[in-house]
């Protein structure tokens, strides 16, 4: 429960797309849910709608869109959408696969896994710019929201973000951790101080898929 000092954040990862299930980069490609992500999307709604929050947000990306709608309408509330939710833009990487983006572009391919924090895709984004802009679009709805709970659909990479930070675990060691498509993630956000409650919650879910495929 929110104290007056603390916003409560409950952030969920969109469902499944047919490119999560081929292993192919999304990054800032508009894409929408497939069969799957839409029943996860729905399996959202018995456990979110019962709680209580001031505000859903929602990366505008359609994908993300998808998943939020149908708690949104359940709980009687807008979705707001924000541009900085989105997912990182991994410039010449979108669209291929992860064994084309290592065939095709094999010394960017290794700077992307020794996670190089200036590497930015050719024309896309850095870790260390993805890191920043993320962390400052969800700190800003935290703030317009002290003393609440908000609901905010977003992206795998922005939820790894979070987590990173929260758990003080740096930007270039290794993922340890799942990122589960439709999963429910907890923090409370408090004097600019990330505090990680509950992580990649799936018991709603029959199946999901993690953030990151190779």
């Amino acid at each position: 429960m929110s104290t007056k000092s603390t916003t409560t954040l409950v952030l969920v990862r969109h469902g499944e797309t047919a490119w999560n299930a081929e292993g192919r980069v999304q990054g800032q490609t508009d894409v929408p849910l497939n069969e799957l992500g839409r029943a996860q999307a729905a399996a959202l709604v018995p456990v979110l709608a019962g709680e209580r929050f001031g505000a859903v947000y929602s990366s505008d990306l359609l994908r993300v869109r998808e998943t939020a709608q149908p708690t949104a309408r359940a709980l009687g509330l807008d979705v707001r959408l924000e541009a900085g939710l989105r997912e990182r833009h991994y410039g010449m990487f979108e669209t291929l696969t992860y064994v084309e983006c290592r065939e095709r572009y094999p010394a960017e391919f290794e700077r992307f896994r020794d996670k190089a924090l200036d590497f930015d895709f050719g024309s896309g984004e850095s870790l260390q710019a993805f890191y920043d802009r993320a962390l400052a679009s969800v700190g800003a709805i935290a703030a317009r929201h002290v003393g609440e709970a908000v609901l905010v659909f977003t992206h795998g990479g922005v939820l790894e973000m979070l987590y990173r930070e929260a758990t003080a675990s740096g930007l270039r060691s290794a993922r340890d951790f799942e990122i589960p498509n439709a999963a429910i993630n907890r923090f409370d956000y408090a004097a600019g101080r990330w505090a990680l409650r509950a992580w990649a919650d799936r018991a709603h879910l029959e199946a999901a898929l993690d953030d990151l495929r190779e």
